[in-house]
């Protein structure tokens, strides 16, 4: 019997997502119409729409529908937003983001990944959302600010280095913190070179590469 990626889609949205506090109508719209399924590996089709982290290859993960809904939620994004991406990973947020923004430009350290999320970001015909193949931490550099950024991965503590590519009234969403607990924050710039920083809920991400807590050394 083959299976109803549809109903399987509201499903996860109705009964996963949506009682886990997610209530923005748009970000539900978002959820139900971009299809999850074609993000997965063939071999993980009939699992899209479960509450769990897929595995991507490279030790990378895809999040939990229910982080994705929450981390979408609390951006409040609008359609003339910028948006900063960093971890591609299947391309599935890229396509929600860029659904909700004006563009998003997404970074991912690994080609393989990088080339599968663009194959899928053009089937769903998805024409403003750009890949960047780059190691982010260190690594990737950039000239432009955007409204907003996103790390998809943990970080021990947020990279100052990020911060300047923050348009003033911009905001970044991060999840920081030790496994198993890890805390999801949303900072936001208030133009004047201030910045806020809410905490939005508790979960556990493999983290970012070069982004994990320093070594601790024992006698």
């Amino acid at each position: 019997m083959s299976m109803n990626f549809d109903q399987a889609r509201f499903n996860m949205v109705e009964q996963q997502v949506r009682p886990w506090d997610v209530l923005d109508a748009d970000v539900l719209a978002v959820l139900t119409r971009v299809r999850r399924e074609d993000f997965v590996a063939d071999a993980h089709r009939a699992l899209a729409f479960a509450d769990l982290s897929l595995p991507l290859g490279h030790g990378e993960f895809m999040m939990k529908p229910v982080v994705e809904g929450r981390l979408l939620q609390a951006l409040a994004l609008g359609g003339g937003d910028s948006v900063l991406e960093i971890g591609t990973g299947s391309g599935f947020l890229t396509a929600c983001l860029a659904s909700l923004a004006q563009d998003v430009l997404s970074v991912e350290q690994h080609a393989d990944l990088a080339e599968q999320a663009r194959q899928r970001l053009a089937t769903a015909g998805l024409r403003n959302a750009q890949i960047e193949v780059a190691e982010a931490i260190v690594g990737f550099l950039t000239q432009r600010q955007f409204d907003v950024v996103v790390l998809t991965g943990a970080v021990h503590a947020i990279p100052e280095r990020f911060l300047p590519w923050l348009k003033p009234g911009g905001r970044l969403f991060a999840i920081r913190g030790e496994s198993p607990v890890q805390q999801a924050v949303l900072l936001r710039d208030d133009g004047n070179g201030r910045r806020t920083e809410q905490s939005l809920f508790e979960t556990d991400l493999p983290y970012l590469s070069h982004a994990a807590p320093p070594p601790r050394f024992s006698l």
